[in-house]
Formats: C-alpha cells, structure tokens, sequence
C-alpha cells in the first residue's frame, strides 16, 4: 500500500496537531527543525538501546514533519527554503535512525543498504522532476510521475519501524533485528518497481 498516494485521507489525522500549532503561532521552519531535533535524539536513544524513549522522540519528529506543512499553508508562510529544509531535515533523520538501528541491531553491512536503499526510494523523485519534469505543483505538493509507484517509501517505513520497536519488548524473535531485514527487502523491491516503470514508460523517450 502507497500510503504517500492517500495524502488527503491521512491528513485528516494529523491536521488538528498541525492546526494548534499554528494557533501557537510557531514559525514553519521552527517546526522542521524541532523535527530534524526531535529525530536526532531519536536516534541517540536507539544507540544506547533507550527504546521508550527513543519511540517517543522519532514518533514526535514524525508529527512535527508533517504539521510543518500545514503550518506554512495555514499561515501564508510557504516557501522555497522551507520545502528544501523540509527534504534536508527529512533526510537527516532518515539517515540517522535507520542507520543506526540497522548498526545496533542487524550489522553494518545492512545499514549501509538500508540507507543507501532509502535515499535512493527518495532521491530518485527529484531526479525524475529535473531529468523528465512533473504534472503540476498543488500548494506546495508536486504531483508527480512516481506518486503512486513503489509501495515502501517513507510513511511505511515510519510506521514499520515503530512496529518493530514495540515488537523488540514485546516479542525479541520479531523485533528490530527482524525488522531491519523486513525494511531493507521492502525498500529494495519498491525501489525496483520505480526504476523499472521509469524504463518502462521513458526508456525509449530521447533525451532533449
């Protein structure tokens, strides 16, 4: 399931987040920062194996991240900077945890494909708006080429991963040493079928 292509339905569950903090009056880019913040402390607490509160702070980034957006466009405040720090942020946290949980719990050689892996679901969107161009940008989303190809990108990893860690206290044998194994898979296959429905519909269309 592409959860990124049901945008509007699972917006309505973040939205009141994002709409007190907006009555908070706290600045877009604030927000994506205490995300990137939240997400680093995240990670640290996974290093140290501190799962409660690691769940707590990567959980709290995740909702952060996606209030900043609402925030902007409540307030008029959308901007280039803030839609590149938004991917820098996203990016940063991504590396981060997912680096280091993979280290921790499976070994390097899985965290260096399960990031690897990730930033490449991700980097090849605006690979594609720069190499093939997108269909239109709507409030600040561009709607684009790949929005319902692959079926593991970032939401689903996200909710994957809280999973797991919740499972690694629960049920050790499937938790985030299961996990990372299961992520990596995913995201590998769902960054094959984006490559290769790129093939199939531009690899016969010259470049310009």
């Amino acid at each position: 399931m592409n959860l990124t292509e049901k945008r509007a339905v699972l917006r309505k569950v973040y939205f009141l987040f994002g709409f007190v903090l907006y009555k908070l009056n706290f600045p877009p880019n604030i927000i994506t920062f205490l995300s990137l913040v939240c997400g680093t402390l995240a990670a640290l607490a996974y290093y140290y194996e501190n799962l409660a509160p690691a769940l707590g702070f990567f959980i709290l980034s995740g909702l952060l991240d996606l209030a900043d957006g609402e925030v902007a466009r409540l307030s008029e405040k959308t901007t280039k900077f803030g839609a590149v720090f938004d991917w820098i942020a996203d990016k940063w946290v991504d590396g981060l945890v997912l680096g280091i949980v993979a280290y921790i719990y499976a070994g390097p050689v899985l965290s260096v494909l399960l990031v690897t892996s990730s930033m490449l679901h991700s980097f090849i969107k605006p690979v594609v708006y720069s190499e093939i161009g997108f269909r239109v940008k709507i409030k600040g989303k561009i709607q684009d080429p790949l929005e319902s190809v692959g079926f593991f990108g970032r939401p689903e990893t996200h909710l994957s991963l809280i999973f797991f860690t919740i499972m690694e206290k629960v049920s050790p044998k499937i938790g985030l040493a299961f996990g990372v194994k299961v992520i990596t898979l995913l995201t590998l296959l769902s960054l094959l079928s984006r490559i290769l429905y790129l093939y199939k519909n531009f690899g016969s269309v010259k470049d310009e």
